[in-house]
């Protein structure tokens, strides 16, 4: 009988949830959970029911909860806890819940292939790749795990095993286009050798979904730029942005009023001193995406005083929490407004906490996330003796390098030349702001100067953080660290110096972008 009234109760809340009613679901959803305190599909859904509310703290805490409960009942029930458990960050919870599910005897493959990815984006390989071998041993011909296996091959710098495995995929599914994306980015394509028919075979297809469209147009560009076809290479590249941009509602209004709170915010700040610290010293490398973060973080790993970390989200992660607000990507204008209340030194100590578990006994560790750009005024306030470390880049390179690439979930400016412009417009404004607030704290380092004279630019980089330089800072592959960004082939081989910018075939194709920057009072070389 009890377990009738637990199901009603469930589907009551269930009703009141649907409606909308968030206090009638949140009283509902608690009669469940009296009546069986373990019910983790219960806390599931009141970590939905007070995201809804906009009680973010709240959402966070019934999520964890529910993590540390019996797992959900059913596949999707254990895939939402997943993905809600990297919703708000919370690594440990995530990985405890992964743990707790790789001991069971059976569990769904598609559960275990959602914790591959999941620990995967939290730079957790050796998890992701023990989630990814469980999937393939649950079901061996699932070409999902197979995708998700091969990419985490990729990220070891295992690129023959990682081809492999993403041809045997695509031999028997075709028209997966993610899967020739992972194929053809693996290795420089040649006349004799590449995927230039398969990929114009998949984009003839009618019906083609419009992210499809884009995956493959994007993986075209890449080939067809390896072969020197610049014009099919363009053509392509203009269908992946037309493609990726109309799923989008991006407004550049939105950007520029986001960075205008952020210059108002922090103008009346006075510069605190830089202090040092007993604990670990973080290094925040930011930038625009595409500047070379990578490479920088994988030259400062090569020291035995950094652990080179990657890309994370616990600081953007620590001021939804303070702010008790959650926002689709770095931050919005609703943390810049909330933040005059803030605890800084609690969002410290909430980021060092959080990230404890990856360091080891190195004295540094980096954070190599870029759009932590926007979060400098943060950071300064709430880890004073962090170190930062800025990728500036020739504007039409970088801005070019964005517009080429295909990012899942972020820069949504990045597929039309106008806003991608004006993005860099206020990326610039923004920085040269943040210097005039703390002067000193931030180092900007030339990525023509750190391929140009590796040398000489690690030993400043190195001074600024109070680093010792070694030998093997000048060279990417002294460090063997799992990399997992869009660099992770190429920074495994020599710093390499470009004499022609990678734009110059395309300059003709790149007017609008040079002409907006220009009008924005970007100085640029003629020609």
């Amino acid at each position: 009988m009890a377990e009738i009234d637990v199901q009603r109760a469930f589907e009551l809340a269930g009703q009141f949830a649907d409606a909308g009613d968030w206090a009638a679901a949140r009283a509902a959803y608690g009669q469940v959970l009296a009546l069986e305190p373990a019910h983790a599909d219960a806390m599931l859904q009141l970590s939905y029911v007070e995201s809804f509310a906009g009680r973010y703290r709240e959402a966070n805490a019934w999520a964890v909860r529910a993590a540390e409960a019996p797992p959900p009942a059913g596949t999707e029930g254990m895939l939402d806890l997943l993905r809600r458990l990297r919703t708000f960050n919370e690594v440990l919870a995530l990985r405890g819940y992964i743990a707790r599910l790789l001991a069971l005897p059976r569990v769904p493959h598609a559960v275990l292939v959602e914790a591959a990815t999941q620990a995967g984006i939290l730079n957790d390989f050796d998890v992701a790749l023990r989630c990814a071998e469980a999937a393939l041993q649950a079901a061996p011909g699932d070409p999902v795990a197979q995708l998700v296996h091969g990419q985490l091959l990729a990220h070891y710098g295992r690129v023959e095993e990682a081809a492999a495995e993403f041809e045997h995929v695509l031999a028997r599914h075709p028209g997966i286009a993610n899967g020739w994306w992972m194929l053809s980015r693996l290795r420089r394509q040649t006349p004799g050798a590449n995927h230039v028919a398969s990929l114009r075979a998949l984009l003839s297809r009618p019906g083609l979904r419009a992210a499809d469209v884009a995956t493959a147009a994007r993986a075209l560009h890449k080939e067809l730029d390896d072969l020197g076809d610049y014009e099919g290479a363009w053509q392509a590249l203009a269908l992946m942005c037309r493609a990726r941009r109309a799923s989008l509602q991006y407004s550049p209004q939105d950007s520029r009023q986001l960075f205008d709170d952020l210059v108002a915010w922090n103008a009346g700040e006075a510069a605190a001193p830089r202090v040092e610290s007993a604990g670990p010293v973080p290094i925040f490398i930011v930038g625009m995406h595409r500047s070379g973060t990578t490479l920088l973080e994988q030259l400062l790993d090569a020291s035995p005083q950094v652990l080179g970390v990657g890309e994370l989200n616990d600081f953007q992660a620590a001021m939804r929490h303070a702010t008790d607000h959650y926002c689709k990507g770095t931050l919005d204008r609703t943390i810049v407004q909330r933040a005059a209340a803030v605890d800084f030194a609690a969002v410290g100590r909430r980021y060092v906490e959080g990230i404890a578990w990856r360091l080891g006994g190195e004295r540094f560790f980096t954070d190599k996330q870029p759009a932590n750009f926007l979060n400098i005024g943060f950071i300064c306030r709430a880890l004073p003796h962090a170190k930062i470390l800025h990728l500036a880049r020739d504007p039409v390179e970088i801005c070019f390098s964005n517009l080429r690439e295909l990012f899942s979930g972020i820069n949504e400016y990045s597929y039309d030349q106008r806003e991608l412009a004006d993005y860099y417009l206020q990326y610039r404004r923004l920085m040269a702001h943040w210097h005039r607030a703390w002067p000193g704290r931030i180092l900007d380092v030339p990525y023509a100067a750190l391929t140009a004279d590796p040398e000489a630019t690690m030993r400043r980089v190195a001074a600024h953080c109070g680093i010792d330089y070694v030998p093997g800072m000048s060279d990417p592959r002294s460090s063997t660290r799992v990399v997992s960004t869009a660099s992770s082939v190429q920074v495994r081989d020599r710093v390499v110096r470009r004499e022609t910018p990678k734009w110059f075939p395309y300059a003709r194709h790149l007017e609008p972008l040079i002409a907006a920057l220009r009008e924005g009072g970007v100085e640029m070389a003629a020609g």
